[in-house]
């Protein structure tokens, strides 16, 4: 077969495979333009960071002075910066330690649960959490956490404390009380993944396991967790790459003026110093700092994985 030939033949078994799976494609087309309009459009709004931007009418975005790298020397010459950057890290270092492990935890055990009535409520109560609000989930742990909270009576009353404790007035307590809130709220919905790739095992392993005489804890060992490491290992890498994009509602609800020291996350710092200031280059630059360290991580963390397992995500 010449070049030609053989370059027409790929040609029609990719429009036949175009032609097959039409359908598949009229579905995603969707979700596609919506990344396009709203991920990849918006990256000219990068420019700002470069440029002296302050919004004028009948003037576009390139009719602004360049300013070069200003405001990345002016973002790393500020001290809050850094203070957001440790309370950013350490916030997000506590949720991969400890709201990681906890879903994929939470996952086996539910799996172990042979009682489907039993395991549908469990599962039903633990989803439901995601589908509030972090208002209402603030409310609570406000709540829960107030000096006549439900908290403090049951210290009060073990004797484990003479006097109420104002938990959210505690800087050093803020960091818990944000991870300890996203663990409740996300737990059950991050299990679905686990649970679903617990279902891919191939129960037969588990029965010659049994026949085998193997206990619980051994299946577990020896079959559940095998079989679900790819899908330990994806979600790792990509919880690591958005590893300073831990958002800031949380923090804003829960935080006050008490503990602005410990609360004040990168996304804040952009909220608070960029856009309410109107620095909306400052912003900008800020932005494009977190893209590209999350970029890096995601790198970072993709070849850890590759070296370890063999495996890669992207």
């Amino acid at each position: 077969m010449t070049g030609n030939q053989e370059l027409m033949s790929h040609k029609k078994s990719f429009v036949r495979t175009i032609i097959k799976q039409r359908y598949l494609i009229l579905m995603v087309l969707p979700f596609l333009i919506w990344i396009i309009v709203f991920k990849y459009l918006p990256l000219w709004g990068w420019l700002m960071a470069f440029q002296d931007y302050k919004p004028k009418a009948g003037v576009g975005i390139f009719g602004y002075p360049f300013v070069g790298l200003k405001h990345f020397i002016e973002l790393f010459r500020d001290p809050m910066f850094y203070n957001v950057m440790r309370n950013t890290l350490a916030m997000s270092f506590l949720q991969l330690l400890f709201g990681f492990p906890l879903p994929i935890l939470f996952a086996i055990l539910l799996n172990e649960v042979k009682s489907i009535r039993y395991k549908k409520i469990v599962q039903t109560s633990t989803y439901l959490p995601h589908f509030v609000s972090w208002v209402i989930v603030a409310g609570i742990f406000t709540t829960l956490l107030s000096g006549d909270g439900i908290i403090n009576e049951i210290l009060l009353f073990i004797g484990a404390i003479k006097e109420p404790i104002s938990f959210l007035a505690l800087p050093k307590w803020f960091w818990g009380i944000c991870t300890s809130a996203e663990i409740w709220k996300e737990l059950g919905w991050n299990s679905i993944i686990f649970l679903a790739a617990i279902t891919g095992i191939d129960p037969t392993l588990y029965e010659a396991a049994k026949v085998d005489g193997a206990s619980r804890w051994q299946s577990i060992r020896h079959i559940t967790l095998p079989g679900i490491t790819g899908t330990i290992l994806v979600i790792l890498v990509l919880d690591i790459g958005w590893i300073i994009s831990i958002g800031f509602e949380k923090q804003y609800l829960l935080g006050n003026s008490l503990v602005q020291d410990y609360s004040k996350v990168l996304d804040l710092y952009i909220l608070d110093y960029g856009i309410k200031l109107g620095r909306y280059s400052f912003g900008t630059a800020i932005g494009i700092f977190k893209s590209v360290v999350s970029i890096i991580l995601l790198y970072c963390a993709n070849q850890l994985a590759k070296r370890w397992k063999g495996q890669t995500v992207i």
